[in-house]
């Protein structure tokens, strides 16, 4: 009976092609494939023509799918190769690597394990290994930094069949494994290669007389003794964990940059654009590369002309001959490129990398695969709303207006519930408008995300509302909540808004946690203010809003009493954020009480001084303090009595926002420059971090002015004369009105008649 093993690299072109030499000189009635034996089932589909690469076969944890391993291919991966042939020739196909199952189980227990390890107050640490990868024994041996580039030479590149190709890999891995080089996986492997040569034995036992083995180059050595390892094998294999996880598998889209070894792809290339162009070229590969490295700057409006690719070719051959190299490698390519057509410039080279030579390719699965039911509904949202899934980034300008894009936005919306980031907003709906911006980029490990929430229901809209209803029933936060109503809105999520309500209802009477209230009323005031452009009825939200906010009316001063700088800081930001959503509520009796409120906490001893500043500044600002009260609060709070600390975080609280105060407002603008000058000199540099902080959001334009007007010192003040109305006539001044409006009109009449 005969076995070959033919050792190959994952994903190597050379290696594709010799597979595919010997399978038409062999022509096996078995081909077994590295890969665990769950997924010998979707490698059927392999050949489909609805199964484009680079995908990748998706093995998971039924129960627990964020457990989950990824086995890629592309249309130069070996494996892909045999299988395809196989397929093709109703050969059957058979996975021959470890179960996964065991892998998640012994993940599982090693996951428990230092988990009990951190609760006893031990250190959970990592086995030592010898982190040295086994090739580059050889490829130093050669004269090469780079085994990569080593495999390439020898194996990969040579561009013609050479018939001894699997003999020289099962020679070279022979010998390392003779001298006992150790490999960073070495008692994975020791299982790993029993339980293989396990399943030859079985296919042999049932009369596959010429199999033929695709195996990682290291492994083929180890899997041609099969009579003499038998018995330890079955020792090896009894010591497998009994494991009854349940596991599927299903083919998921992947993505050039996620062949990357750039990536964290551990079987990864660093170029899986550049294999793919030598996979599908024949002839003058390194012409026709250079040819798309042009036609790549022409599109950036780079201007290269033939000459450019002529001369880059020429180099690259040079590079190739100076190095004593029968072909011209990546590098050589690289390297000519950047000189001749970068011009030195390397910004240029990464162009390249990024469109080239890892590429944004995406691959297409069957839609007849077997899949969890909200992935298939997912995929009919995506048909029915006319979304790709692209590994580019893709910008989607939504006009809600319109009935798809509405839908488009609401899918969106529901997906960003789900947790899982396809598409980000990269500007928010605009108060009163319909507009809204999107961008999308796909990435597998999304799908797992799915996957994932395949048990909260069968559609993205079934899950999403069971993911809003579980937070509600979770939290006891007002502001939690406030944030879920907000989300749940333009998601169209409306059966759980009835939860909510109630729920923030109940929390309302009885939170005592002014900070929380604080930080649910922005969201709670702008969905009940502006409501959504879908015409929610949320007048409900009106009185728990009042509520909320009369709550934290009485609550707020005592809540700022005795605080520290960095939580001074935090209520400073709630006040602001409250202040805003107070004034968006358009109620001038909450707006009174708002304000009374802050007449209470700037008179309260024990507030911190960024809190002052901060309350003084929204009280002039509302008008809500005359100028002489005005005058008198900015003196008292810049005397030089005060502790210089304290008057520097009032002005930062006072500042803070906008500049534009000390611009056009010379009182205040000498009392702040007056404290200044008074300082000493050490008291000055140790406040400078603190003026500077409250000076550093300001504007460029505000700043530039607050310079110029400090060069000019202490502004002059304009005086005002004020006017008393204590013996003002009004009914008299009324009689003389129509007078006056008499000489306007008459003076209309005289322009018109010019």
């Amino acid at each position: 009976m005969a076995v070959h093993i033919l050792g190959i690299r994952h994903h190597g072109v050379g290696s594709a092609r010799h597979v595919q030499e010997q399978l038409a000189l062999i022509k096996p009635n078995l081909v077994l494939v590295e890969g665990p034996p769950e997924i010998t089932e979707v490698l059927n589909t392999i050949g489909d023509a609805d199964l484009v690469p680079p995908v990748a076969i998706m093995v998971y944890h039924v129960d627990e799918p964020k457990q989950s391993s990824f086995y890629p291919f592309a249309e130069y991966s070996p494996e892909w190769v045999a299988v395809e042939y196989a397929n093709l020739n109703k050969i059957p196909v058979r996975a021959m690597d470890l179960p996964a199952a065991v892998g998640f189980a012994r993940k599982a227990a090693v996951n428990e394990s230092e988990e009990d390890k951190e609760q006893e107050g031990e250190p959970a640490t990592a086995e030592l290994v010898n982190g040295r990868e086994p090739l580059s024994y050889l490829s130093e041996a050669a004269g090469y930094t780079n085994s990569e580039a080593w495999w390439d030479h020898y194996f990969e590149n040579k561009g013609t069949i050479d018939h001894e190709h699997f003999d020289a890999v099962m020679h070279a891995m022979d010998a390392l494994r003779a001298e006992k080089i150790e490999s960073i996986l070495d008692k994975e492997n020791i299982e790993r290669e029993a339980f293989m040569r396990n399943i030859i034995r079985q296919a042999q036992n049932e009369m596959y007389d010429n199999i033929v083995v695709v195996c990682g180059a290291w492994h083929a050595p180890a899997l041609s003794d099969l009579d003499g390892t038998a018995k330890n094998d079955a020792k090896i294999l009894k010591g497998l964990p009994k494991t009854k996880i349940k596991v599927a598998s299903t083919w998921i889209p992947w993505t050039n940059s996620r062949l990357s070894m750039f990536s964290g792809y551990g079987a990864g290339i660093y170029s899986p654009g550049w294999y793919e162009h030598q996979w599908t070229t024949t002839e003058q590969r390194e012409v026709r590369w250079l040819t798309k490295v042009a036609h790549t700057f022409r599109k950036k409006d780079i201007d290269i002309s033939t000459a450019h690719v002529i001369e880059a070719y020429n180099l690259s051959r040079a590079l190739a001959v100076l190095r004593n190299r029968s072909t011209i490698s990546l590098e050589e390519l690289n390297e000519a490129t950047l000189a001749v057509m970068c011009m030195g410039d390397r910004i240029l080279l990464d162009l390249v990398n990024d469109k080239l030579i890892v590429g944004h390719r995406l691959g297409k699965v069957p839609s007849n695969i077997p899949k969890v039911p909200l992935q298939e509904d997912f995929e009919q949202n995506l048909k029915s709303l006319r979304l790709k899934l692209t590994a580019m980034p893709k910008q989607h300008d939504l006009d809600l207006r319109k009935e798809g894009d509405l839908a488009r936005s609401i899918f969106f919306f529901r997906l960003e519930m789900l947790d899982i980031p396809w598409a980000k907003r990269t500007s928010g709906r605009t108060r009163g408008t319909f507009k809204e911006s999107w961008k999308t980029e796909w990435q597998p490990e999304m799908m797992i995300a799915l996957i994932d929430k395949a048990f909260y229901g069968n559609t993205v809209e079934s899950a999403a509302q069971a993911i809003v209803l579980k937070q509600c029933a979770e939290t006891n936060k007002v502001s939690e909540l406030a944030a879920l109503i907000q989300r749940s809105i333009p998601a169209a999520l409306y059966e759980g808004l009835d939860a909510l309500l109630s729920k923030i209802g109940e929390l309302s009477t009885i939170s005592a946690d002014i900070i929380d209230l604080m930080e649910a009323i922005p969201p709670l005031v702008a969905v009940s203010r502006y409501g959504d452009v879908r015409k929610s009825d949320l007048s409900v939200l009106n009185t728990i809003v009042q509520q909320l906010l009369i709550k934290i009316f009485v609550g707020l001063p005592n809540a700022s009493y005795g605080l520290d700088e960095e939580n001074s800081n935090k209520v400073f930001g709630l006040i602001s954020e409250v202040n805003n959503a107070v004034r968006l509520y358009e109620d001038e009796s909450i707006e009174q009480q708002w304000y009374d409120t802050l007449h209470t906490l700037i008179d309260k001893d024990g507030v911190h001084a960024i809190i002052l500043g901060c309350v003084c500044r929204l009280l002039v600002d509302a008008r809500q303090l005359t100028d002489a009260e005005t005058d008198r609060r900015i003196s008292f709070a810049l005397s030089i009595n005060n502790q210089p600390h304290n008057v520097a975080f009032w002005i930062e609280g006072f500042l803070r926002g906008s500049g534009m105060i000390l611009i056009y407002d010379n009182r205040l603008w000498n009392l702040i420059y007056a404290w200044v000058s008074s300082l000493e000199e050490k008291v000055f540099h140790e406040l400078l971090p603190m003026l500077r902080r409250a000076f550093s959001n300001f504007e460029y334009g505000e700043r530039r002015q607050i310079g110029e007007k400090a060069k000019r010192g202490l502004a002059k003040v304009e005086v005002s004369t004020a006017f008393d109305n204590e013996n003002f006539n009004t009914a008299l001044a009324e009689r003389i009105l129509p007078t006056i409006n008499q000489f306007f009109i008459n003076d209309t009449e005289g322009n018109r008649g010019s």
